[in-house]
């Protein structure tokens, strides 16, 4: 006969722990836990704690850009959930705090007052020529 017989050794459970096979073994797999952890679940964790941070910190005046592209200044906070935005003049939409996605620019206290007084200025001009 041409094959020869051939017989497998049986090590057992005991035997499989014994050596150093199943540390190397498992190696591989603790290895790429390591490499996902690091590239993947710990910058996400900080991007989420650091929109949440920015979200807390959400005050009237800034400029901030919603899920949905819309630009606009924060109004007023009315609750922890909800803020007032101005899209345009005249024009104040409730957005979920939890839907803004940037601020763009945080204020100025000095150029906001400043800002104010020239549309009064403005304001006054155009109700005069009326």
């Amino acid at each position: 006969m041409l094959i020869s017989a051939a017989y497998a050794q049986g090590m057992g459970i005991s035997g499989i722990f014994d050596n150093q096979g199943a540390l190397i073994q498992f190696l591989p797999l603790v290895l790429i836990f390591v490499v996902f952890y690091f590239l993947l679940i710990r910058p996400q964790q900080r991007k989420a704690k650091d929109h949440k941070t920015m979200l807390d910190a959400l005050r009237r005046g800034h400029r901030v850009v919603t899920g949905g592209g819309i630009i606009g200044t924060v109004a007023r906070v009315d609750n922890p959930e909800e803020v007032t935005v101005d899209i345009a003049d005249g024009v104040r939409v409730r957005v979920l705090r939890s839907t803004i996605s940037s601020v763009l620019a945080k204020p100025d206290p000095a150029a906001t007052r400043e800002a104010a007084k020239q549309r009064e200025e403005a304001r006054a001009k155009a109700e005069t020529k009326d």
